[in-house]
C-alpha cells in the first residue's frame, strides 16, 4: 500500500481532491475503530469509578431526592399524529384551500398531522420563479436544506446550481422544490404513510404553478411521479407524461446532485438528461 508520506506534493494534492470530488469527508485511521463499543465501554468504567466513590448511604441519600423530582415532573410527551387517514384528508383539505403557492406555503407551515414536522427545523417550500413552468423536483429536504429553510443547499446545492448553469437556467429561473417538506430523521427516506400525508402538497403545488416541464432528481421522485419501483439507472433519460393535479405534464428524471458527488463517473449519465431537457424546453 502507498502511504501518503511516499507521496510528491503534487500527487498527495491531486489525491485529495479526487478524494473530495468522490464525496470523502472523514479520513480514517489505518485500523478500524469501533467507536460505539468505545463510548460504551468508557461510559461503563465511568458509572463504576462514580458509584464506588459513594458510601452506601450518599447513594441512597441521592436518590431519595431524585425520585421525588421525578414524581411531581410534569409529563411531557411528544405530540401525537392522527392515524394516517385522517392525516392525509387533512393535508387534502389544508391543500385545496390554497389558491396560490403563497398561501400553499402557509398552509403547510401550520400543518400539524405529519410526524416529519416534529423533528424538522424548518419547513422547506419552494424557491424560485413559477413562472417559467419549469419545475425542478427532489426528494427531501437534506441537513443543509433543514438548517437554511430552502431547497437544494449546501454542496447539493453548489453542484445543482453548476448542473443548471450547464443547460443556460438557474435556480432562479425555474422552480425548485422537494416532495417531503420536512427532513426526516437521519435523512433516511420517508415511509409510505408520511409520503401519503405530503402528498396533496407537492400536486397542489404542481397545479398552481401549472409547469410545462418537470426535472425529476434521484430514485425517490422518479418512482413517486411514475408508480415504478426501478432505479433511477432504468427510469432516468426518457420523456413521460404524468398527470398531475388534473393536468398532464412532461417529466424527466435524472441523478440527483449527491448521486453525482458519491460516483462522479455518473456525470456523463447527467450531462445527456439535461442536454435533452434542454432541446425540449427551448422548443416549448
Amino acid at each position: 500500500m502507498i502511504q501518503a508520506k511516499d507521496l510528491q506534493p503534487q500527487e498527495l494534492s491531486a489525491l485529495l481532491h479526487f478524494y473530495a470530488d468522490s464525496g470523502v469527508e472523514w479520513l480514517l485511521e489505518d485500523a478500524p475503530i469501533d467507536r460505539v463499543a468505545e463510548f460504551a465501554a468508557q461510559k461503563v468504567a465511568h458509572e463504576q469509578t462514580s458509584a464506588s466513590q459513594l458510601a452506601p448511604q450518599q447513594r441512597a441519600d441521592r436518590q431519595q431526592p431524585a425520585r421525588a423530582a421525578a414524581a411531581t415532573q410534569p409529563l411531557n410527551p411528544p405530540p401525537v399524529a392522527m392515524p394516517n387517514v385522517d392525516a392525509v384528508a387533512a393535508a387534502q383539505r389544508a391543500a385545496e384551500s390554497a389558491s396560490s403557492l403563497a398561501d400553499l406555503k402557509a398552509a403547510i407551515e401550520s400543518f400539524d398531522s405529519c410526524n416529519l414536522k416534529n423533528g424538522a427545523r424548518s419547513t422547506v417550500f419552494a424557491s424560485g420563479d413559477p413562472a417559467t413552468r419549469i419545475m425542478v423536483i427532489g426528494p427531501m429536504p437534506n441537513a443543509d436544506d433543514d438548517r437554511d429553510g430552502l431547497p437544494f443547499s449546501g454542496r447539493t446545492g453548489q453542484l445543482l446550481d453548476r448542473m443548471l448553469a450547464a443547460i443556460g437556467l438557474s435556480r432562479e429561473a425555474v422552480l425548485l422544490t422537494n416532495i417531503i417538506p420536512w427532513r426526516p430523521p437521519g435523512n433516511r427516506m420517508p415511509s409510505p404513510a408520511e409520503t401519503a400525508i405530503c402528498k396533496p402538497f407537492i400536486d397542489r403545488q404542481i397545479a398552481l404553478a401549472e409547469p410545462d416541464h418537470l426535472l425529476l432528481l434521484g430514485n425517490f421522485p422518479a418512482r413517486f411521479f411514475f408508480g415504478e419501483t426501478g432505479t433511477i439507472h432504468s427510469l432516468r433519460g426518457e420523456w413521460r407524461e404524468v398527470t398531475v393535479g388534473g393536468r398532464s405534464v412532461r417529466a424527466l428524471a435524472t441523478l440527483h446532485p449527491q448521486d453525482l458527488l458519491g460516483a462522479p463517473a455518473t456525470k456523463a449519465l447527467a450531462w445527456r438528461d439535461l442536454l435533452m431537457f434542454s432541446q425540449a424546453i427551448t422548443r416549448g
